[in-house]
């Protein structure tokens, strides 16, 4: 915990993935919401096989970020949260002309008494 997941079309092409993770990283931990660096954890998946709407024609993209935290945070503590990694998208997502590039952010509460976390 956390778990930091960011989805993005593959037609964004040179969307930054090493680069973002590690701004996407010490946003979160300057937060001060993650009490160990080394908890959180995060990835980018490249999604090859996606429809945004149902025009054909239209050139549309689309970064969705999710943040999953052990619930228990306020819901200005979770807006703050969502502001940080939007920011951080907004500045390093491509965006070619002529492309919607739809950008979306979720906090999700995980339950406390079912998470499983151990190390090895």
């Amino acid at each position: 915990m956390p778990h930091l997941i960011v989805e993005y079309s593959s037609n964004l092409e040179g969307f930054p993935e090493a680069h973002a993770l590690d701004a996407l990283n010490a946003t979160i931990i300057a937060s001060g919401q993650v009490q160990y660096e080394q908890d959180l954890k995060s990835r980018t998946i490249r999604t090859e096989q996606f429809v945004i709407g149902n025009d054909p024609t239209a050139l549309r993209g689309f970064v969705h970020a999710e943040l999953r935290l052990l619930a228990g945070r306020t819901p200005e503590v979770k807006r703050d949260l969502s502001e940080r990694i939007a920011a951080v998208l907004r500045e390093l997502t491509p965006h070619p002309e002529g492309m919607l590039v739809q950008l979306s952010v979720d906090i999700v509460d995980m339950d406390r008494a079912a998470y499983y976390k151990g190390t090895l």
